[in-house]
């Protein structure tokens, strides 16, 4: 891990569809302190995966080098963030034998090998183990099993699974800017971390993420992940809408999504106006600003609506008592926690990333709530992760056939 003489140092990478943005912490005796950001326009991915490794790499290079500049310091080490449709949620059951009939941390990583104990394909590779409950003799709904007695251990664990080239080729673009990955983290996960508050995970809350390419989905009950999805929807189809729907070119679709966006159009004026730029050289034109809203507000609803069908489609819908958090650069727009609210039914706020000090006027916005979430991940240690991702690591499938091999031989 990168070091300064004040305090330890921690990078979060956060590798987006739209944006890149690198976040240094800096992790002090009152917490964290955000010291340094540096985002770059992403041009190298589609839906949350990697489709173009150099212009990835350039992208990574100079989040990272402003990123540097800003906090004064070299980064060596990050958090990566994970995303895109090929990543998979499930709920897992493991059981063993107490062997002095009392917990040890051998049986609590026993108990959670045999939750992993489930095929899944070659290509494919556990990503996460995120414990949900601890059941001792039938005794359910125990969070930390250590030195209780009993005979018999279970564990509910949901597990994150993700596809194996899909890692790697973001820790090869982190290893060509000459930077190592220190933990890969399910994008939403790391949200999760940044935005929602410890009571709302009790009672039972959805984190709905709306980024530029894709839409990633978490669900708390209890205090315990019991879901987690991601949707191939997201900002940049509300981008292309208004490219389409104004006729004007995507870069100035984009800019005037964030200048003038707005999913309500009870919140927009009759009389407002606004500047749109023409294809092929033309003279700019005057338009309504309602346009817009009539443009974005059904984009807005249909993301929202698949959302409603993944939650339903979990079985945990009644168990949202908490309602939705909504996060994610999309969300910024105004009018999208209401439109939330009427679309799913449920009480919708939004979310930005809190608990940390520095510069927090910066970085008080949906857009960096994954990387703040990405450093305070890092900074608590708690690695729920399979394992780290070094320059060194081969894949799994190689991983797996050892292992195998292993056993016969």
């Amino acid at each position: 891990m990168a070091r300064t003489k004040r305090d330890e140092i921690i990078v979060g990478l956060d590798i987006g569809t739209t944006k890149i943005a690198a976040i240094v912490g800096e992790l002090g005796e009152d917490g964290i302190d955000i010291i340094g950001i540096g985002t770059a326009p992403s041009k190298g991915l589609r839906k949350g995966v990697v489709v173009n490794i150099d212009a990835t790499v350039n992208a990574i290079q100079r989040a990272i080098d402003e990123a540097e500049n800003m906090a004064g310091c070299e980064i060596t080490t990050v958090y990566a963030g994970i995303a895109g449709g090929h990543i998979r949620g499930l709920n897992s059951h493991g059981i063993v034998a107490v062997k002095d009939k009392e917990v040890r941390e051998a049986d609590v990583q026993r108990v959670i090998e045999a939750a992993k104990a489930v095929a899944i394909p070659l290509d494919r590779e556990i990503l996460h183990v995120l414990p949900q409950q601890y059941i001792i003799d039938e005794q359910d709904g125990i969070r930390d099993p250590h030195g209780m007695a009993g005979v018999r251990l279970e564990s509910k664990v949901h597990m994150v699974t993700s596809s194996v080239t899909s890692a790697q080729n973001i820790v090869k673009c982190a290893n060509r800017c000459g930077i190592e990955v220190a933990d890969i983290v399910l994008e939403p996960l790391a949200s999760a971390e940044a935005v929602i508050e410890e009571d709302e995970k009790e009672l039972g809350v959805a984190l709905i993420d709306i980024g530029g390419g894709t839409t990633d989905i978490v669900l708390y009950a209890e205090g315990a992940i019991v879901h987690s999805a991601v949707l191939p929807l997201g900002g940049g189809h509300i981008t292309n809408d208004i490219a389409v729907g104004l006729r004007t070119p995507l870069e100035a679709a984009e800019g005037i999504k964030k200048r003038y966006g707005c999913a309500l159009p009870a919140l927009v004026g009759e009389d407002e106006t606004m500047e749109v730029s023409s294809v092929g050289g033309r003279e700019p034109r005057i338009l309504e600003r309602k346009l817009l809203t009539e443009i974005v507000e059904p984009r807005i609803e249909e993301i929202l609506e698949h959302v409603r069908r993944e939650i339903l489609r979990s079985g945990f819908w009644d168990s949202m008592a908490a309602g939705t958090v909504i996060t994610g650069g999309s969300t910024t727009l105004d009018g999208v926690p209401e439109v939330a609210e009427s679309v799913l039914g449920l009480p919708s706020r939004r979310g930005s990333p809190r608990e940390v000090g520095g510069l927090t006027d910066v970085v008080k916005s949906p857009m960096y709530a994954t990387g703040v979430g990405l450093v305070l991940f890092g900074a608590r240690g708690e690695h729920v992760s399979v394992r780290p991702v070094t320059a060194e690591q081969d894949g799994g499938v190689f991983r797996r056939m050892r292992s195998w091999l292993g056993e016969m031989f």
